[in-house]
């Protein structure tokens, strides 16, 4: 965890909202100069912090209408930084709980040094990364569409297609088994859902590519050199991680990627662990792709992870590989350096 602990002369709290924001500014000792409620427009934040603009910090928890915020102070030259929801227990743990009590306890956190940071992803590639989330969100429709047809089949005690109905090809004699109109008109529309979601997914993905080699091609060619990571791994982890200096270390790395847990102690005693929701739910889904198709490439891995196996079983086998690979991509990355099996495995 990471805490904004440099000194300003004024520190803003912002609790935001759609529609309005409550601003808290306080100075170094911590007087209340201002605690107001504005509407959430920027002309009203500017004149309401105009006053105090030298030697500002604005601060706001993350939520979804953070952008707008950000891209401003970036524009006005303002020092802006984000909080941390799941880290903000200040603000969820109190008894009373109301937006002016909210943006007074954010403002004193950036003061005592005790605000946590999230990560204020730029503008320029802030779209493309919003835009790559919401193909899988199409993905996700369409495999609900596809599962219809299966479970339609299982309902009516009919063998599964032999071929797999992903494939465009493989869809043409869906209907046959059926003798009522209405189940095959419902299995239609499924299958014309399908096929527009397939047209919209490849348009998106020769879209994305388009952008990923302009804007970091490097990177982009460097994460297709590790076996089994396609173009759409690729992307999610380009655009996830952005820039890996922002990480100093391979631990803090995998930690963000969820491939470590967590563990709890106190005097001296495991008391469990937490936190597995904590970081970036792409990057390890993109991970725990990412190894499974590896295995299938590489031969070094399957003998691997079999030899994993044995001890720890097939879960725990494949989240070790997934650290592991988690921990070469991001010297990969960090060096310039293509994927080479051969150093991985002896690693």
């Amino acid at each position: 965890m990471r805490f904004y602990n440099e000194q300003r002369q004024f520190y803003c709290g912002i609790d935001l909202h759609a529609r309005t924001m409550y601003l808290c500014i306080v100075d170094q000792v911590g007087n209340v100069l201002l605690h107001k409620d504005f509407k959430a427009q920027p002309a009203a934040l500017l004149r309401g912090v105009g006053p105090y603009r030298e030697g500002l910090v604005i601060g706001c928890e993350c939520m979804f209408t953070w952008y707008w915020l950000a891209d401003l102070c970036a524009k006005e030259e303002i020092e802006f930084v984000l909080g941390h929801a799941l880290y903000m227990r200040a603000i969820h743990g109190g008894k009373s709980k109301n937006d002016r009590i909210d943006s007074g306890k954010i403002a004193r956190l950036l003061r005592g040094g005790t605000f946590p940071l999230s990560y204020v992803y730029p503008a320029q590639m802030r779209s493309t990364r919003d835009l790559l989330r919401r193909r899988t969100f199409v993905m996700r429709r369409r495999s609900e569409a596809l599962g219809h047809i299966q479970m339609t089949y299982q309902q009516y005690n009919l063998s599964s297609p032999k071929r797999r109905i992903r494939y465009a090809g493989n869809r043409e004699a869906i209907t046959e088994p059926f003798e009522d109109g209405s189940v095959k008109k419902m299995l239609a529309v499924d299958l014309a859902v399908i096929e527009r979601y397939d047209q919209i997914i490849k348009d998106l993905e020769l879209f994305l590519v388009r952008h990923a080699k302009m804007d970091d091609g490097q990177t982009f060619f460097l994460l297709r050199s590790v076996p089994g990571i396609g173009k759409v791994l690729a992307l999610t982890l380009m655009y996830e991680i952005h820039d890996i200096g922002r990480f100093p270390t391979v631990g803090q790395f995998i930690s963000y990627s969820r491939l470590v847990n967590c563990p709890h102690t106190s005097a001296g005693k495991l008391c469990g662990s937490g936190g597995r929701k904590i970081g970036n739910a792409y990057i390890r889904w993109a991970f725990a792709e990412a190894v499974c198709l590896l295995i299938r490439e590489l031969p070094q891995a399957k003998r691997w992870i079999d030899r994993k196996e044995k001890k720890y079983g097939k879960g725990k086998a494949l989240a070790l590989l997934a650290a592991k690979l988690g921990r070469a991509v991001y010297w990969m990355l960090r060096r310039k350096e293509v994927f080479n099996a051969e150093t991985f495995f002896q690693s």
